[in-house]
Order: structure tokens, then sequence, then C-alpha cells
């Protein structure tokens, strides 16, 4: 089963401000035990909406382009996983480990993959 972890932004993530350095060692360490694993697909970071973003909306016929910045950082994504594992609850338990020692992380977000 495939799922997509998608990590929540807050106003300090869409500011640009990079996360420390104690921070994204301890991410590489996680996504490289993620990689060791086997379950790794993908990972990735985005940048603030600031630095090119938009929103595409369909209404009906009519088609409506938003762009960014976007003014709800909640509302957006900041990174993601993309990662096969037997069960919805491993991928929680891989989920639980991720490191948020700058606190930035409030919600994040599992999903399956439709197959």
């Amino acid at each position: 089963m495939r799922f997509m972890v998608m990590v929540r932004s807050s106003e300090q993530i869409e500011t640009g401000e990079p996360p420390s350095w104690e921070l994204a060692e301890e991410m590489m360490r996680n996504n490289e035990e993620l990689a060791k694993a086997g379950v790794l697909l993908a990972a990735g970071g985005l940048l603030p909406s600031s630095k090119g973003a938009a929103r595409v909306r369909f209404e009906g016929s009519r088609t409506t382009v938003i762009d960014g910045p976007f003014t709800e950082a909640k509302e957006l994504i900041a990174g993601f996983w993309l990662i096969e594992v037997r069960s919805l609850e491993e991928a929680i338990e891989w989920v639980k480990r991720v490191p948020n020692t700058d606190g930035l992380h409030g919600d994040i977000e599992i999903r399956q993959v439709a197959e």
C-alpha cells in the first residue's frame, strides 16, 4: 500500500525561514532510515507560496487561476513523503518518528494512494 504523507505549512515556513541545522540533520537521518527500510518512494520540501504558487479553480465551465502567495499557512503543504508499507498502522508508526525539534509541524496528514 502506498501512502502520501503531507506536512502542513506554518507561518514560519511561509516566511521562507529555513529550519534549524539540527532539524535539517534530523530530517535527513529520518529520510535515510526510511530509505534503508525500503519504504521511501519519494520525498521533498516545497518552497513558500510567495516563491511561486498558483491554484486553479474549476467552477462549472469557468476556470480561475489564483496566484500566490496564500495567506492561510495551515491550509498549505510544506513537504511530503511517498511511502510504501503494509498498512495504515505501519504508516502511522513511521510518521510518529518524524523529527519536530523546531515545533514547526502541527499536523502531518497520511492519505492512501488510489491503486
